[in-house]
């Protein structure tokens, strides 16, 4: 026995599916079934596997910048810098902690919201209708399910009595469908009526299955399978490893140059070795890792206060950077429920009349109500069905597409009949005006109600017919009296837009965040859709356009197109790479199985607490309220945390490149070092601890009001502009104490210790905003972290402590010349900084 292909085994006859199967309408004995079920395996979906604890730390130590953090670590600590060694270590030390504390807070987050399954199900075993657990249901069982079941595996309807299935959770529809028997030519799953999946549930009448497939087989399995692979790195995370490669690289240049030059000169070789490891630790941002960490767990505790689950802690940053945003459209943008949208007479204007029948009907009609139902007797009435009398019935089937009820209301008996327009017209022969007139439904009647009924599905509305007759005297009905009907109206449902769904895109929009959606919808749902939430859509691409498409002409017209209609699950992930491909930073939002892998494959995946746990799993973050205005939320929150670790980058790589090339450059003129290696760690610690303020500090509406990314061609432009600005004025130092004060080496190495630890702490007011500094107010703790690690540079200087460090007194009029050259430096950088921050292309 083999199990069929999942591809359109809905066209294949009942009976060849029951010959590949060896399977028979009395179901398996039990000892097929355990025979099926040890080379089959457990009818078990594995949940996407979490990582070991090991395995999440050793991701993060295996980051270019966090090794050479490590390895500064090491060689500061083999040399005898202890204090070097311990600061490294412990930045790295808790910047992980927090990184893997946060992912793991997450991710019980997410089990708590996992929603309960069915555990057991009816299956024809040894010819019994017996209870089983799900995970033994195996392929070839026959299954019994009634109102209130989940479907237990994918498989074909046999039997059928009225059974309407919800697929939402593999569609994305919220509109029931029928399920019947039969052999379907239809392509796409979502319109096979006699195909069941895994995950869907019975909403109303009972029906039997063949079992087909199970477990990792069925078309849920599939995804999940898929989203057990590791996704691809986020933008944060590419972005942090090339600035780490970038940082190796100037590193090992700077450091090379030096101790070849030096060895060059005769200098002595434990000196030199000495110097260089310095410089090394000196390039390095020791605190980065602390400060990106911190800014983007303040972003996830500020967007935790806010209902949303941040899973991924480098997400915040991720959807700061996002330029597009892909959504579904049920459950996303609309409510993913039934409501009645209108009630129209056969003049297309609201019709009292009709409701007031359709809610008798949905009243008196037996069994568990069908969400039509529920959304009519919810729709407030003037006229209470409950006044009414029911007399009989006659159900719901397939053939007939109708329900009828018999019912008495003031002595007066009459047939109200509900369902597909189609079918009700066929047995009527007249029809009711708004104002009551009964009049012959002749063509002309027929194509008006036929439009409407157009009208209405073109705005995504399901509908249904209303119509009625007078039966005297009768007690019971039967399928032949649904004749002579009078046709009172239409009902037409909707799944109601968010109200926040609007106002959402459209603040997107002014963020620079272009939306697009994505469903497996009808166009003209779609084109509605977009029409109603104000997106300036010019066009739609529909999956089977899609289809015929490569790779490289869908990157170029999903670029272009912002509607996609009728798209299998599949393309949806072809439209996230695509769109990537093209460069952008792209966002999905999704909450049904058909979205995971979409969710999963998109820099940054979203989904709603209501969502199904596969959709969860692959999701970075999960809003727990419906309400897409925290996704504007979100998008700021990201961008304010990337403008705060902006700032850390370009200062730590700006400044710690100038220094340490002035040291460089110096080191090779002057018959002395610069610095002693201990004054160099003592100035790189007190500039770390300057910036521990950062990840508070204010940021401009202008850092928000646009996606910003990592750009290495950028950084190091504005490495290298104000770095060199920086040893300009080092130079201008050197040449002033040499020549002017003819300091003495303790001398000059405590001038230079003050002058290049005031520019480097007092600079990060200037870089911090892209206008004028003073225009700009920083965060008071920036303020206060600045100001008092200079305070602790000058009181080391000059106390005797400083002597323990190399330092010496000196005098006033040295003191003001440097304060000058400081104050010279400050508006340099500030008339310098717009031409190095000047944007280039991406990298």
């Amino acid at each position: 026995m083999s199990e069929p292909s999942q591809h359109l085994f809905w066209q294949t006859p009942v009976e060849l599916l029951y010959e590949r199967m060896q399977a028979t309408p009395s179901g398996l004995t039990a000892a097929e079934a355990a025979a099926r079920l040890s080379r089959f395996g457990p009818n078990v979906v594995a949940p996407r596997p979490h990582r070991h604890l090991i395995l999440k730390i050793a991701k993060r130590f295996a980051e270019p910048l966090v090794a050479i953090l490590l390895v500064a670590a090491a060689v500061s600590g083999a040399t005898g810098d202890l204090a070097s060694l311990a600061i490294i270590t412990t930045v790295v030390t808790l910047s992980i902690v927090i990184d893997v504390v946060q992912e793991h807070r997450a991710e019980t987050a997410v089990e708590l919201l996992r929603k309960s399954v069915a555990i057991r199900a009816d299956a024809r075993r040894d010819g019994k209708l017996v209870s089983i657990p799900v995970a033994k249901v195996v392929p070839g069982d026959i299954i019994a399910l009634r109102a209130g079941d989940l479907v237990p595996a994918d498989g074909i309807v046999v039997q059928s009595r009225s059974a309407h299935v919800n697929e939402a959770l593999m569609t994305g529809e919220p509109f029931p469908t029928d399920k019947r028997p039969g052999r379907c030519e239809a392509a796409a799953p979502s319109d096979a009526f006699n195909a069941l999946f895994a995950g869907t549930s019975v909403i109303s009448g009972d029906l039997t299955m063949l079992v087909l497939a199970t477990g990792p087989a069925t078309r849920f399995g599939d995804v999940a399978a898929a989203l057990a692979s590791a996704g691809p790195p986020g933008p944060f995370e590419r972005g942090i490893h090339r600035l780490g490669m970038l940082i190796l690289r100037l590193t090992i240049f700077l450091v090379l140059f030096v101790l070849l030059v030096h060895l060059a000169f005769g200098r002595p070789v434990l000196e030199s070795f000495m110097f260089a490891v310095a410089l090394a630790v000196g390039l390095t941002p020791e605190l980065l890792p602390m400060i990106t960490t911190v800014t983007l767990s303040r972003g996830a505790l500020r967007m935790g206060a806010k209902s949303v689950v941040v899973k991924r802690l480098t997400a915040i940053h991720d959807i700061g950077a996002m330029d597009v945003l892909c959504t579904d459209k049920t459950g996303t943008l609309t409510e993913a429920r039934i409501a009645l949208a209108d009630h129209l007479g056969s003049d297309g204007r609201s019709s009292e009349r009709a409701l007031a029948l359709a809610a008798v009907n949905s009243c008196f009609s037996s069994g568990i109500r069908s969400p039509l139902d529920e959304a009519v007797l919810a729709h407030p009435c003037p006229e209470r069905p409950d006044q009414w009398r029911k007399l009989d019935e006659i159900p719901f089937d397939f053939e007939r597409r109708s329900v009828s009820v018999l019912v008495e209301h003031d002595h007066r008996r009459m047939l109200i009949t509900k369902g597909a327009l189609e079918s009700i017209l066929a047995r009527a022969t007249r029809l009711e005006t708004g104002e009551g007139e009964i009049l012959p439904l002749d063509n002309a009647g027929r194509e008006r109600i036929t439009q409407l009924q157009d009208q209405q599905a073109a705005l995504g509305n399901r509908v249904l017919a209303v119509a009625w007759r007078d039966v005297p005297d009768r007690t019971t009905i039967k399928a032949e009296d649904e004749c002579d009907l009078i046709v009172a109206g239409l009902c037409t449902f909707a799944d109601p837009l968010k109200p926040s769904s609007a106002g959402a895109i459209a603040h997107l929009a002014t963020t620079g965040v272009r939306v697009k959606v994505i469903s497996g919808d009808h166009e003209a749902v779609v084109r509605h859709v977009a029409a109603a939430l104000n997106i300036p859509a010019k066009d739609v691409l529909t999956g089977a356009e899609l289809a015929s498409l490569t790779d490289a002409a869908l990157a170029a017209r999903a670029d272009e197109v912002d509607l996609f209609a009728r798209v299998l699950p599949d393309q949806k992930t072809r439209i996230i790479r695509a769109l990537q491909g093209r460069g952008h930073s792209v966002g999905f939002i999704g909450d049904g199985v058909n979205d995971a892998s979409a969710i999963h494959a998109a820099d940054v995946g979203f989904s709603v607490e209501g969502a199904t746990d596969v959709a969860r799993s692959a999701a970075d973050v999960i809003l727990l309220n419906r309400n897409l205005e925290v996704l504007v939320d979100g998008v700021a929150e990201g961008r304010r945390t990337f403008a705060n670790i902006q700032k850390y980058v370009r200062m730590g790589t700006s400044s710690n490149f100038g220094n340490m090339l002035s040291m460089a450059l110096a080191s090779l003129l002057l018959p002395f070092l610069p610095l002693l290696p201990v004054q160099i760690l003592l100035n790189n610690l007190l500039y770390d601890l300057s910036e521990i303020g950062i990840p508070f500090d204010r940021v401009e509406q202008s850092d928000l009001s646009h996606p910003d990314a990592w750009n290495m061609a950028n950084v190091l432009r504005f490495t290298l502009i104000m770095g060199a600005l920086s040893s300009i004025f080092d130079l201008a130092t050197f040449a002033i104490l040499l020549h002017v004060f003819e300091a003495t080496p303790d001398a000059f190495r405590t001038a230079w210790f003050v002058e290049s630890t005031a520019t480097q702490i007092l600079v990060i007011f200037a870089i911090r905003t892209h206008g004028p500094f003073w225009a700009s107010r920083p965060h008071p703790f920036l303020v206060f972290s600045s100001f008092g690690a200079l305070a602790i540079a000058l009181a080391i200087v000059a106390s005797p402590v400083g002597s323990a460090f190399g330092f010496t007194s000196l005098p006033a009029i040295l003191l003001a010349c440097l304060a000058a050259l400081v104050a010279a430096y400050l508006i340099a950088a500030e008339l310098v900084k717009r031409f190095a921050a000047r944007t280039g292309d991406a990298a």
